[in-house]
């Protein structure tokens, strides 16, 4: 059956609404039980109002290394950050205008000592409501995924991302709450907290420079401990080349991080 096929049978199997409702189960589900955060240190974005075109696949290359930093591992058996490079395709295809699947399939790394290694999966449903190309934009993504102990101590963890921002003729702005909680594994806490935010600024209709900004504030039961968590700042590019999509950023950690200089870029590459 044709790509295009499928997705219209699909999209005719489920209406917008029920899906929606499915999307939101899961995420009280998720938010009701214990577990601990785990940053999605694969993929370093603010989620905006892109979506692919209805019934077309998409694929992002998210690559981040961290240039300086504390090389000790967080845990025993962890694989240090430090000069370890992250290479996750992004996988999606999009059911209509509002609803899109996506998979991080393989979650790879490069170790400082030249080490290759897969380490896991995610895969995500991602809504975004109606909205023009400018104004307001609202959403939700729904991920979940199982990784290595190298990478995580916990194999099991998801993520609820709410969204939301507005796009203007020059300016653009979103932000992200995120929720990261672990399904199972031996370290389950409640759900930490993390505030995402995009400022840009249109320099041409498709470049955009902006300041991204990824701030942990506490768990559900202790919101505010921004001392204690983890943050990061980032001077990031967007631009187009072609039907080639990039975005490139270097970013300071601080808080609780030991990622000191990070360095990170998402490839978009033309499939469909």
């Amino acid at each position: 059956m044709a790509s295009g096929t499928l997705g219209m049978t699909l999209s005719a199997r489920f209406s917008s609404a029920p899906r929606l409702a499915l999307v939101c189960c899961a995420a009280v589900f998720g938010l009701a039980s214990s577990g601990a955060a785990h940053a999605a240190d694969e993929e370093i974005q603010v989620y905006m109002n892109d979506i692919n075109l209805p019934h077309q696949p998409g694929l992002e290359l998210h690559v981040n290394d961290v240039a300086s930093g504390d090389a000790s591992p967080d845990y025993p058996g962890a694989q240090s950050s430090l000069h370890r490079l992250r290479l996750t395709p992004e996988w999606s295809y999009a059911l209509d205008d509002h609803f899109e699947l996506g998979a991080y399939l393989p979650l790879t790394t490069l170790d400082s000592a030249g080490h290759f290694r897969a380490d896991g999966w995610k895969v995500r449903v991602k809504w975004l409501g109606q909205h023009s190309e400018r104004g307001f934009f609202y959403g939700i993504n729904y991920e979940v995924g199982r990784v290595g102990y190298r990478l995580d101590q916990n194999p099991w963890n998801n993520e609820i991302k709410l969204i939301g921002g507005w796009e203007g003729n020059k300016w653009i702005v979103g932000a992200n709450a995120n929720f990261d909680f672990a399904l199972s594994g031996p370290a389950k806490t409640p759900a930490d907290v993390q505030v995402a935010t995009k400022l840009g600024y249109k320099l041409t209709e498709n470049t955009v420079l902006g300041v991204e900004s990824y701030n942990g504030v506490g768990n559900l039961r202790n919101l505010g401990n921004f001392s204690g968590s983890d943050q990061s700042t980032f001077i990031a590019l967007d631009t187009k080349v072609g039907r080639w999509d990039f975005n490139a950023g270097v970013g300071k950690g601080y808080g609780t991080s030991k990622d000191d200089v990070i360095v990170k870029l998402i490839i978009g590459i033309p499939v469909g």
